[in-house]
């Protein structure tokens, strides 16, 4: 059984369309990212919003009694219907392709007054009705003001007008060129480039206009969409091609700022490529994938400057992604267990692993030790619940012959934290290739304890899950990550205690290994062969822990070339490739951050 390597590479299967133009842009690639014409719906890259769940690559549209309710404010919708929360308004609006939503209210009806918007034919001024329900008019007409206007709010008006492309343009005008008969307060938007009205945009308090300025649009006609306007949008708009990776959604589906280089203009890159707002850095939401966006300043939760009046729908956003961010406990190990000093003088009598040193007894809370026949052969990884990723080399479809073995530092003796546990379903990918190892991964399912369906340990705090990845662009190449196993040293005899060590995830693996690797797979490590995993390590856990903290299960030891040999780091098998296949078995528990 050819088994060893532990190295995770972040191998990209990009599907090969027709050649295109070349393009020498010093913001806007790579090619291969363009030609797939990415959007906001595209969670490989960015976050499902609350109302949506990630489903093969996908923002797919929840139906609304799945969104989060507690400490939601109602809303009213423009039926006169009342929703508990903003997530919920929204999960119809997505559902059905047009604006729900009327505005945040307790008391809902056909007759009270709903939300409103006029553009003026001769100005372009922007004027909205919004529902108070304290004025007597049951509201206030208000302009909008020009601070913060950006075209991310100019879409959003133009779409609420029933142009389903957005705005070709968001301008600014002196409120004293307006004739009289126009309000004399406005009110900020701050958008976010989804929204189907401003009515779900955040709305500050109204100031007085004075001799400002107010915002002004024009919304976009299939007649503008002409060459000259630069970028090609995913939903067949034209932007100039200067207002790219920018961090505003000109396009109006996000697609001018999913694939840059660089950002224009103060704009945050996420690792992925994603140009953000600057607003967005720092403000308590998380909105790249890897959280580098909050990782080094994090502003409280939830604050939002100027908005008292009304109700903020961000506000409401961010507390839908807490809670369902409350309901997965991966990633970060228990601190009060994760190292045990009594080991130290003992862990120094043992010799290194290809490059790796032993661990704390309890430092690897996910690892986990899977015994056939009284002996530990394979690792594997927690994943939460009942369940347990390893390699399919590493297991047969007969479940009794197994034991997992939680929390053990010594492969064959159990410590004070151990808890060894039989299994109720051993589950292979029905793609596994023995001969290439290709698709090398499978589940492994806890027996549930004696009366207690769905319950299969009792609480261990030794014991903590890694997250699932479910995009495969979450880490990238040189990214450092983590192996751990029990397998053999350095001088080729097996280790007798928990060995880990760093390697970094290595590009373009075919490049070593030519046909011999498959997609699915990906390589880590060092091309020194400094550091590697080896036998008997296989199944065991490559993991990369992202900005704030949180660790992943991004590899499955699979197979290589003997260990630490020069020029051929480990092959892994890439858990997020596989997202789908072990949602489909484990159910939504295994889906991290916010895209459940």
């Amino acid at each position: 059984m050819k088994e060893g390597l532990l190295l995770p590479l972040l191998l990209f299967s990009v599907t090969e369309i027709a050649s295109s133009p070349s393009r020498s842009d010093d913001f806007l690639g790579p090619e291969e990212c363009l030609l797939k014409k990415p959007t906001r719906a595209s969670c490989d890259l960015v976050f499902c919003p609350p109302w949506q769940r990630c489903i093969e690559g996908r923002c797919s549209c929840k139906p609304p009694y799945l969104c989060p309710a507690e400490g939601s404010a109602p809303v009213c919708a423009k039926d006169g219907y009342r929703y508990s929360s903003y997530c919920q308004v929204m999960a119809m609006s997505c559902r059905f392709q047009r604006s729900t939503m009327s505005h945040f209210g307790e008391t809902c009806s056909d007759q009270r007054p709903k939300f409103n918007i006029t553009l003026d034919p001769d100005t372009g001024a922007l004027t909205l009705f919004v529902p108070d329900g304290a004025s007597p008019e049951g509201g206030k007409h208000l302009l909008v003001c020009g601070e913060r206007w950006n075209m991310e709010s100019a879409n959003a008006v133009c779409r609420g007008l029933h142009h389903p492309l957005g705005a070709a343009s968001a301008g600014l005008l002196e409120a004293t060129a307006l004739r009289r008969g126009f309000p004399d307060s406005c009110v900020s938007l701050r958008c976010q480039g989804f929204e189907t009205s401003p009515a779900e945009c955040v709305i500050h308090d109204a100031v007085r206009v004075g001799d400002g300025k107010v915002a002004t649009a024009t919304c976009y006609r299939e007649s503008d969409a002409t060459e000259e306007r630069g970028f090609a949008c995913a939903s067949g708009k034209r932007v100039p091609a200067d207002r790219t990776c920018d961090g505003t959604d000109d396009c109006g589906d996000q697609s001018d700022e999913m694939c840059c280089k660089r950002c224009r203009g103060g704009a945050f890159r996420c690792d992925t490529g994603v140009c953000l707002h600057p607003d967005a850095e720092g403000d308590g939401q998380i909105d790249c994938l890897a959280g580098e966006d909050e990782a080094a300043t994090r502003k409280a939760a939830g604050t939002e400057s100027k908005s008292t009046e009304y109700v903020s729908p961000r506000k409401e956003i961010l507390t839908d992604r807490l809670h369902l961010e409350s309901r997965l406990r991966c990633g970060v190990p228990n601190a009060t267990a994760a190292y045990d000093d009594s080991v130290k003088d003992r862990a120094r009598r043992f010799r290194r692993v290809v490059g790796g040193v032993a661990a704390n007894r309890t430092q690897i809370q996910w690892q986990v030790g899977l015994s056939e026949n009284g002996k530990v052969n394979c690792g594997g990884t927690y994943i939460g619940g009942c369940w347990i990723v390893t390699a399919a080399h590493c297991v047969r479809p007969h479940p009794s012959a197994y034991r997992v073995k939680f929390s053990i530092w010594e492969k064959s003796r159990p410590q004070d934290t151990t808890d060894i546990i039989p299994v109720g379903e051993v589950i292979i990918h029905p793609g596994f290739d023995s001969r290439t190892y290709e698709n090398d991964i499978a589940l492994v399912r806890l027996k549930d304890l004696p009366e207690q369906w769905g319950k299969c340990m009792e609480d261990n705090p030794a014991v903590k899950p890694a997250c699932v990845p479910w995009s495969e662009r979450l880490f990238n190449a040189n990214h450092t990550c983590s192996i751990s196993g029990w397998g053999r040293t350095a001088v080729g005899k097996a280790s007798q205690v928990l060995l880990w060590a760093k390697v970094s995830l290595i590009d373009d693996c075919r490049r070593f290994y030519k046909d011999r690797f498959k997609p699915g797979m990906m390589c880590a490590g060092d091309l020194e062969g400094a550091v590697d995993s080896c036998q008997g390590d296989s199944g065991g856990p490559l993991v990369c822990e992202d900005h704030l903290g949180v660790s992943y299960l991004w590899g499955i030891v699979s197979w290589g070339d003997q260990c630490g040999q020069p020029g051929f780091p480990g092959v892994y098998t890439q858990v997020a490739h596989y997202f789908e296949w072990i949602r489909l078995h484990t159910g939504w528990s295994a889906v991290t951050r916010f895209n459940s």
